[in-house]
């Protein structure tokens, strides 16, 4: 170890020329941010050609509300997110709460659930005439309150999305030093001056991609918000599109939708600062002591239910509903076999695809700060806000004039799904390299080690946590996607989420069921393994705080 520190601070310019330019990263995340912009450059292409119409209609007081009722809506949906996640995550991390492992999957089975499928079990579990109304219809309750609007979007899209902040929390908190907490308690701080002082600084980074993946799905999100019948981008963007058949009109609202992206960008990057997140001490990280909750353990179990109950069990029961009654009227099961294999093939692919494509991007932006790699990371976040069926429209334009042999094929289809969702790869893979003290990958440098050496035996194995949790993120969220896979996907390859769109569409509920309960099953059994594989990969983060000396400037500023 010491032979280890006298190395680094006796050749400190050989490990300046070594990694002051990444040529290899520069080029790789230049070429995937390209990849990503490609839909944006679709739009201003489809906005040049607008006429002074579709202009003018951005100063009309109905574009002014929908810009408002957008923002107002993601930035809600991320606050209320963050206050849901951020309880959960210390309980299920950081307490004795019982049946921890099983809360810590139950409270992220919303993310198996299709925002579609969510929002129409709202509206008829929970909607003025739904359900629950004629349940209690011999009450004398004729009526419940209107579940439609802002307040009803804002409910159902942080029940689907909070998982997105409590899986980056979740894994920040579990690499967070419990020793530094101890050393403040020790002084005579008390837990809340321990958590607003030590534990939430360390936080703050995995808050705020957490909260920002939640703006962003909320803003991209299309079937809450036409269902539950409130204007924003994506319904206001799809009905041009379906209605007038203005492509052009519709493209100067997106480049509305991509300005409102980048200023929550902007938002993201004060919140989440610079602090260091790496470990200090030289010892090996002992393993947390959970925190007895004494009387408050009942209560806690009773909220973490609660959101279980609202985000899994209600479109469970609903989804149940609609099955037990297809099939008490004599509806056959159609077979699942195949879109089943479908889903799980491009999901699979997608995930791989999206982690190999956000590494580079993540590395750049966390060893190597500076103007452009945070351009570049800034970028990769793009794709992200555009509604699917914008991102598949552009590429459907792309592929039929400029690469037509990948013209509704599944190699165009992954790259839809890449481009939509790389900023779930991306959060994951930067968290896990903030944790991770960069004086490791030094050490190997100086040791011999090539750059491509140390990426491959040093840093992937260190940040696989996150590499795992970006690609289960990626791989839920591509098994559920719709628009993406209706444009892009290829001539006859059905899948579960094509399969329950198609049904629901045509309002066949019963048939929907058994496709929908199969997806979330999947997802569910996903999250399982990737909460295990998170369990099992504390180790190779105890075993990194062996080589961890002092803090290091790079995390420090």
């Amino acid at each position: 170890m010491a032979t280890v520190d006298h190395r680094l601070t006796l050749n400190p310019p050989a490990t300046r020329r070594r990694t002051a330019r990444p040529w290899l990263l520069l080029a790789l995340s230049t070429l995937v941010v390209a990849l990503v912009v490609l839909p944006i450059g679709y739009l201003a292409l489809r906005a040049a050609s607008a006429g002074p119409e579709a202009w003018g209609a951005l100063l009309r007081p109905r574009t002014l509300r929908v810009f408002t009722g957008s923002a107002a809506l993601a930035l809600g949906t991320a606050a209320l997110s963050t206050l849901l996640a951020l309880p959960v995550a210390w309980l299920t991390v950081a307490s004795d709460l019982p049946l921890r492992r099983f809360w810590a999957v139950a409270t992220l089975l919303p993310l198996a659930v299709p925002s579609y499928i969510f929002g129409f079990a709202m509206v008829a579990v929970l909607g003025p005439r739904g359900m629950l109304q004629q349940a209690l219809a011999p009450l004398g309750v004729e009526r419940l309150p209107s579940i439609y609007g802002f307040g009803g979007a804002l409910l159902t899209l942080t029940l689907c999305s909070y998982p997105y902040v409590l899986l980056t929390v979740r894994a920040a908190l579990r690499r967070c030093d419990p020793a530094v907490e101890e050393a403040a308690r020790s002084m005579g701080d008390g837990p809340r001056a321990v958590f607003l002082r030590v534990l939430l600084p360390q936080l703050r980074p995995a808050i705020a991609v957490g909260a920002l993946l939640v703006a962003l799905y909320a803003l991209s999100d299309f079937g809450v918000v036409s269902l539950l019948q409130f204007d924003s981008f994506t319904r206001a963007i799809y009905m041009q599109y379906r209605g007038s058949f203005d492509r052009s009109g519709a493209a100067v609202l997106a480049l509305m939708l991509v300005l409102l992206t980048l200023g929550l960008l902007w938002l993201e990057h004060l919140i989440r600062g610079r602090p260091s997140m790496s470990r200090t001490t030289c010892a090996v990280a002992r393993p947390r002591r959970p925190v007895a909750l004494g009387p408050w353990r009942w209560p806690a179990v009773l909220f973490c239910a609660s959101l279980v109950l609202l985000g899994v069990g209600l479109p469970l029961f609903a989804l149940s509903y609609w099955l037990i009654r297809g099939l008490s009227n004599g509806q056959a099961l159609v077979s699942l076999w195949q879109a089943s294999a479908n889903s799980l093939l491009a999901g699979a692919l997608a995930a791989a695809l999206a982690v190999v494509c956000a590494l580079p991007i993540a590395i750049l932006a966390v060893r190597h700060p500076g103007r452009l790699s945070q351009l570049l990371e800034r970028g990769a976040y793009l794709g992200y806000a555009l509604p699917g069926i914008v991102v598949a429209l552009a590429l459907v334009f792309f592929g039929a004039n400029v690469v037509p042999l990948l013209y509704q094929t599944l190699p165009m289809l992954l790259i839809g799904y890449t481009v939509r969702f790389l900023p779930q790869a991306v959060g994951s893979v930067r968290t896990s390299l903030q944790l991770m003290n960069p004086r490791v990958e030094e050490a190997a440098r100086a040791l011999g080690r090539r750059p491509l050496s140390v990426l491959t035996s040093v840093t992937t194995p260190l940040v696989a946590p996150g590499l795992l949790a970006g690609a289960a993120l990626v791989f839920l969220t591509t098994i559920k996607e719709l628009p993406t896979t209706l444009l892009l996907g290829p001539s006859g390859f059905p899948t579960l989420a094509t399969m329950v769109w198609s049904a629901t569409s045509e309002a066949l509920f019963t048939r929907a069921a058994a496709p929908a309960l199969l997806l979330m099953l999947l997802s569910a059994l996903a999250m399982a393994l990737m909460v295990a594989q998170d369990h099992a990969a504390e180790e190779p983060l105890r075993y990194n705080g062996q080589y961890e000396g002092t803090s290091h400037p790079a995390t420090d500023e």
